[in-house]
């Protein structure tokens, strides 16, 4: 799953990104506003971490200008001003969570799983489809009960598809939501973890569409 994270405590940053990207997020950290508003013009994120203290341009500015352009991605504040007022005003300009500083990691990530959860119209924390439970909290996947151990990149890929049940998803969105900027990606990458899942799971739960992507198919 990919992240922005919008943080310019270059130590509070580098804690993040490194605990974030623990949890398997792909992570695009900035430091400035005004790149970070650029960013989200030209690159599609699953979740937002943003500050709202920022070098040349606010967080809440960022904000508005995020939800102006009908962009519904989910926004998790970071903030040191825990007042009704301020919470009050980030949520009416469009924030769907706040934390407040100093915060625990865990806690970071639990309201991040929450917040793809509800993106994802999910009520339940775990995935599951025909005899596979995901559990994004643990990184454990099951089949028929039985503990299936998966690298990182395939049980992203595996949420990912399973998060879009239906939905054909290409090789290039794909790509764009496991890896970050600073990520050195081979051309078939993710053809390799495809194959992978297959030799783990039934092989016939991910399909191919020939010339757009992959899709598992509605139960």
């Amino acid at each position: 799953m990919r992240l922005l994270l919008v943080e310019d405590d270059e130590i509070l940053g580098e804690g993040l990104v490194e605990g974030l990207k623990m949890e398997g997020y792909a992570v695009d950290w900035l430091t400035n506003g005004k790149l970070a508003d650029e960013a989200l013009k030209i690159n599609s994120y699953e979740l937002i971490v943003l500050d709202l203290n920022l070098p040349d341009m606010e967080g809440l500015d960022i904000l508005k200008a995020l939800r102006t352009r009908k962009d519904e991605t989910p926004v998790m504040v970071l903030t040191a001003k825990d007042t009704v007022p301020d919470r009050v005003l980030g949520l009416d300009s469009g924030a769907d969570d706040f934390v407040i500083k100093p915060f625990e990691l865990d806690e970071v990530c639990a309201r991040l799983r929450a917040l793809a959860r509800r993106n994802e119209g999910r009520s339940v924390p775990n995935i599951e489809y025909k005899g596979i439970v995901l559990d994004p909290a643990s990184h454990q996947v099951t089949w028929n009960d039985e503990k299936v151990d998966l690298s990182q990149k395939e049980f992203e890929i595996l949420s990912f598809l399973m998060s879009n049940i239906g939905r054909v998803i290409s090789r290039a969105r794909l790509e764009e939501s496991l890896y970050s900027w600073d990520s050195d990606v081979e051309s078939n990458t993710v053809e390799v973890h495809i194959h992978h899942l297959r030799k783990k799971l039934d092989p016939s739960i991910i399909r191919t569409v020939r010339g757009v992507g992959y899709i598992i198919d509605e139960d």
